[in-house]
């Protein structure tokens, strides 16, 4: 078999995300050049490694099978680079971090920054993912580091403290919600609210909260960010929730007010999730060791 790491690379980004295009995009290749590729390595085996579908592709068994041995072979190389950082100076490593929405937005900017300005020999493939998502995600090796909120199953995973993330309201300052400090989310759910993306983690969990209470949320509009949901909050769209570190940087700026959420699920801490410690690579520990020391 002729494959590079390229191909091996590639194909862990499509597997990964069940879609050529955002596996070509990962991989940042052209995507008439990823869809040669993959066929060229289904040529070479002789078997499908895809299914492809109106929806995307999922991995054949051959296909699930090349994945395993895929990551296996980039994470011994992740390891190689790491060891022989200190040797030679032109060798990148790259480090798969999945984080919750509001890790990505409001928590790892900052220390992300610090750290690839100390380590310019380090690249991270940072992905927002659900919580659950993300603890699968470390336990079946498609991630080398996590970043989950509590609550969530870890199952033998290890973990260490990383942030507080505390969730609130933000409303027009004429919304009756605006005259309360606190306020339980059962006394809001019925009215309307900004939501974040399809695919946001922290979205996800609120409507998971609403179900629980035999709720649908009514969502006049969806946004990318949480600036963008406080804006039109300011304009009296609706309610959002967000975490209390973005309404505090917003309400300094815009006419919202900032209402604390009395909910037990509100509050959350987040955690570092990794398979073993002694097994990641010399820059995933690096990574881990800087988020964990910047946090305490």
């Amino acid at each position: 078999m002729r494959f590079d790491l390229t191909d091996l690379r590639l194909f862990l980004h499509v597997a990964e995300s069940s879609n050529i295009t955002r596996g070509a995009e990962r991989a940042g290749l052209a995507l008439a050049s990823a869809s040669a590729r993959i066929r060229a390595m289904e040529e070479e085996l002789g078997v499908p490694l895809l299914e492809r579908g109106r929806r995307g592709v999922r991995t054949t068994p051959a296909g699930q099978a090349l994945a395993f041995h895929a990551r296996t072979v980039l994470e011994q190389m992740e390891r190689m680079r790491g060891e022989l950082g200190a040797y030679a100076r032109g060798l990148k490593g790259h480090v798969r971090l999945w984080a919750n929405s509001a890790a990505v937005a409001e928590f790892l900017p900052d220390p992300l920054a610090g750290f690839l300005a100390a380590n310019p020999h380090i690249d991270i493939d940072l992905d927002e993912k659900p919580s659950p998502r993300i603890v699968e995600g470390v336990a079946e090796g498609l991630a080398d580091i996590g970043i989950v909120a509590d609550g969530i199953d870890v199952g033998d995973l290890e973990t260490r403290p990383f942030r507080i993330d505390r969730l609130v309201v933000v409303a027009p300052p004429d919304h009756p919600a605006a005259a309360f400090r606190h306020v339980a989310f059962r006394e809001i759910v019925d009215a309307e609210f900004i939501g974040l993306g399809r695919h946001s983690a922290l979205q996800e969990h609120i409507r998971l909260h609403a179900a629980r209470m035999g709720r649908t949320l009514k969502l006049r509009v969806r946004m990318g960010g949480f600036d963008a949901v406080c804006r039109l909050v300011a304009q009296g769209v609706g309610l959002g929730v967000v975490p209390e570190m973005a309404a505090r940087r917003c309400a300094a700026n815009l006419p919202i007010r900032v209402v604390g959420l009395t909910d037990a699920w509100a509050l959350r801490h987040l955690t570092i999730c990794l398979r073993r410690f002694d097994q990641l690579s010399p820059q995933a520990r690096l990574l881990v060791e800087a988020l964990g020391a910047d946090g305490s």
